[in-house]
């Protein structure tokens, strides 16, 4: 039975106004049904594991949060760090915690802010993915991609491995230029990198001792002292001298490199909803294109004669649009926000300049 591991952090600054700091996407119903990101991701984990063995590592401002969403999930579950340190540190504690419990155990980790159109196939993908992991490779599940995609990184793959269905990852790439994009989709060698990793705990946690020595005896002592009455002390001492750094650069280019890694090519619809505009393409739209994120609820929205809209009404006000098209309309309490869809992924830096210009509470 797999452990899941669920990093539930970052802000989601492309999906401002709606995703705030103390509220981010995660926890927004952005699946097209009443579910969060957070809670579409606990029951899609549900055919591979139980609430017993599903861990989620979160931010302390947004445990309540979490645990309010997640009813089944044991409290004890719900690991806590007291400040963002990027997804390393998150995810090397989880399994340092689920090694206490399990030494031989497989984890896997899955971000809290993707959707999936097909959890079946996932499964499936994920399964052999934890063969791969049972065998001692560090295993990740790439995306086949489906367009020249600038905003994703990639893992360039080598043969498949015989008698498996995985391949062996050669290196990680970074974000490319779209004529790069381009020939990595030609290629037929190079995947998306969804950051969705399978592994023996074991297996990550020597790896992580071998690359990162100063993490690994920092996360060590943490879970050493994790559930004692020195766990907080021990947390609020440690936590904050620990490299900020991803899993990615931390550990799996250079065990990429050693010819430890490996992925599951998987094609099951992955989209991990960073703007409107892919909302847009991924959510149910009327005739006229529009996609209205959101409930029945009265006044709601108003549209006519406009196309391709994204309307995201959360103020309790009615949102009227006339004769507008490929635009994107998000209307909270206390901000409003228009813009093109080929401008989407701007909206960040509208967060930034609120932040340089000292407005917190807009974000």
């Amino acid at each position: 039975m797999l452990y899941a591991v669920i990093p539930a952090g970052g802000s989601g600054t492309r999906l401002w106004p709606l995703s705030r700091a103390g509220h981010p996407k995660f926890l927004h119903p952005l699946t097209g049904t009443s579910a969060s990101l957070l809670q579409a991701t606990v029951e899609r984990l549900a055919p591979l594991t139980t609430p017993e063995r599903t861990l989620v590592v979160t931010g302390a401002a947004h445990v309540a949060a979490v645990a309010r969403q997640l009813t089944g999930l044991p409290e004890e579950n719900i690991l806590v760090e007291p400040s963002p340190r990027d997804s390393c540190a998150a995810i090397a504690l989880a399994a340092a915690v689920i090694a206490a419990r399990d030494p031989d155990a497989v984890m896997g980790s899955f971000a809290a802010d993707h959707l999936i159109r097909d959890p079946d196939s996932w499964v499936r993908t994920v399964q052999e993915a934890v063969r791969g992991a049972e065998q001692g490779m560090l295993m990740t599940v790439g995306i086949t991609p489906t367009r020249a995609e600038t905003g994703y990184g990639y893992l360039e793959t080598g043969e498949e491995t015989e008698g498996a269905p995985w391949r062996p990852v050669a290196e990680f790439k970074e974000k490319p230029v779209a004529e790069v994009a381009e020939a990595y989709v030609r290629s037929g060698r190079h995947l998306w990198n969804a950051s969705m990793f399978v592994w023996r705990v074991d297996v990550f946690l020597a790896e992580l001792a071998r690359q990162q020595p100063a993490l690994h005896a920092g996360v060590a002592a943490i879970a050493a002292a994790w559930g004692t009455p020195e766990q907080d002390e021990v947390l609020g001492a440690i936590w904050p001298t620990l490299q900020k750094i991803s899993v990615d650069y931390a550990v799996m280019e250079g065990a990429a490199t050693a010819g430890r890694v490996a992925t599951v090519p998987g094609d099951f619809g992955w989209n991990d909803v960073g703007d409107f505009h892919t909302l847009g393409d991924v959510l149910p739209a009327d005739d006229a294109g529009n996609v209205v994120l959101g409930t029945d609820a009265k006044p709601g929205v108003l549209l006519r004669d406009s196309s391709d809209l994204v309307v995201v009404p959360q103020s309790g006000r009615l949102v009227a649009v006339l004769g507008l098209h490929d635009l994107i309309v998000v209307d909270t309490p206390d901000a409003v926000l228009v813009c093109p869809r080929d401008r989407a992924q701007d909206v960040k830096s509208l967060v930034d300049e609120l932040k340089e210009r000292g407005e917190e509470g807009y974000v």
